[in-house]
């Protein structure tokens, strides 16, 4: 990925010399098009100046005297349209000359088109065009280009046409352009420097940041203190708000192992002192142990599903019928409610056994989560006790209640009973804590939403609820 110091500094170079190049080529061609209107107007004002300065019917003198003041060094005026050049013609006596009076020229014709007098260049490999009318237009002559005006003086019964090279135009045009390059040119270093400063300046935040990052230990969780630009508040925030959650994982983490340390430590010290006792002949120590290894065996098994919750990918869905889900998981633990003289039923409401409780969720997922919401019912309620499973269809979708005859869970407990380790006093000696936990994980990942609340007539409430049904 490149870089984006580099990014910013090609791009904003080749947008300077594009931008750059632009602006010469605009300064082009509205300069052409501002000095065509400004050299017509002069072409205009001179013709008009010059027919007026003509006399009525002007002979061989008057023109004379223009040719001499026309003529340029070893380009003179052609006179009457005579190829051989009258030397007085060719004479430039105390006249001012320019050297750019080389782009320019003029002639006069009478009104049947005959020449009496061209300028220099006008009679180079033949005579100039003669005017046909009165205006601007364009003419080519001897492999130039002209712009040229021609006027009719009717006092003197002459033609007027003045000219100017179109090579004489693009030169000023080509030197206004160069004259706005050359600064551009000459600044583009010092541009360039000044922009790589400004955008190395202006990421220096970045770097402060990921230097704040960077340099960090391990073990360092704190926020990041560091006074950033807009920009990047987002962004400190969301690092902020990741280290945090990241801190509140390995806490959870270390709280987890240090749990399920004791959670397993207890049993097995129970485990062998009922094995001690046993081996020095106590009957009923083997029952004990028995018990002991149930508990532990339960205890592993919930951490193996835990596990595989917190670290596995979500599975793949499917269209589940719940009714039938749950029939099958109260039919798999009838013998646990039947052996403590428990009755486990199941109801639907009015009518409910006409209707379908699709869901779409993962099977095996699902089945963990109801089995584990329906044993823990059955564990915290006592002998003789009742649960019972009802399905429910809502506007939102089908809803899951398992009710019991149990204790409950005091009410300060209840938004934290689902903790990992956390029990209630009445759990102290069946429970592991993990059921709940692993209630809610799957829950979650089920899209389904768990509910805990005691009833009002005893005994612990949990909700399975679902947005919408499956179609």
């Amino acid at each position: 990925m490149i870089s984006i110091r580099r990014y910013l500094v090609r791009t904003l170079a080749i947008t300077l010399t594009a931008i750059s190049l632009l602006s010469v080529i605009a300064a082009y061609l509205i300069s052409e098009h501002e000095l065509e209107e400004i050299l017509d107007a002069q072409l205009s004002l001179e013709g008009r100046i010059i027919a007026a300065f003509l006399p009525p019917s002007p002979d061989i003198e008057a023109y004379r005297a223009l040719a001499q003041r026309l003529s340029q060094p070893d380009h003179p005026a052609l006179l009457n349209g005579d190829r051989k050049f009258d030397e007085a013609a060719q004479r430039k006596t105390g006249v001012l000359y320019h050297h750019e009076e080389q782009k320019l020229s003029l002639g006069f014709w009478d009104a049947q088109g005959t020449p009496r007098l061209l300028g220099p260049r006008w009679h180079e490999s033949s005579a100039f065009p003669a005017p046909q009318e009165e205006g601007f237009r364009w003419v080519d002559y001897d492999g130039e280009r002209w712009r040229v005006f021609s006027l009719f003086d009717s006092h003197s019964d002459t033609w007027v046409r003045i000219g100017l090279r179109k090579s004489f135009r693009q030169e000023i045009v080509e030197r206004i352009a160069i004259n706005h390059l050359w600064p551009m040119l000459l600044l583009m270093p010092l541009a360039l420097w000044l922009m790589t400063r400004v955008i190395r300046r202006g990421l220096s935040p970045i770097e402060q940041l990921s230097g704040q990052v960077r340099d960090r230990d391990h073990t360092d969780l704190s926020p990041i203190h560091l006074s950033v630009p807009r920009e990047l508040s987002e962004l400190h925030r969301a690092l902020n708000a990741f280290i945090a959650r990241l801190g509140e994982t390995l806490e959870k983490e270390r709280r987890f192992t240090a749990d399920a340390a004791h959670e397993l430590r207890t049993p097995l010290a129970g485990l062998k002192i009922q094995l001690d006792n046993a081996i020095g002949g106590e009957a009923a120590a083997l029952a004990k142990a028995r018990i002991g290894i149930e508990r532990l065996q339960r205890v592993v098994e919930q951490l193996l599903v835990l596990a595989r919750v917190d670290q596995g990918q979500p599975q793949g869905v499917e269209k589940i019928d719940l009714r039938a889900l749950v029939q099958e998981l109260a039919a798999e633990l009838w013998p646990l409610a039947e052996a403590r003289g428990q009755t486990l039923e199941i109801t639907e409401a009015e009518h409910a056994s006409m209707r379908r409780f699709h869901v779409m969720a993962n099977a095996t997922e699902l089945g963990i989560l109801i089995r584990n919401l329906l044993d823990n019912a059955l564990r915290y309620t006592p002998d003789g006790g009742r649960v019972a499973v009802s399905l429910e269809q809502t506007p939102q979708g089908p809803r899951l209640i398992i009710r019991d005859t149990g204790p409950g869970i005091p009410e300060e407990m209840l938004d934290k009973v689902t903790e990992r380790f956390r029990r209630a006093a009445s759990q102290r000696t069946t429970g592991s804590g993990l059921g709940l936990a692993i209630a809610v994980a799957l829950a979650k990942r089920q899209q389904a939403n768990l509910i805990l609340r005691n009833h009002e007539q005893g005994g612990l409430e949990v909700r399975l609820e679902w947005k919408s049904a499956a179609s």
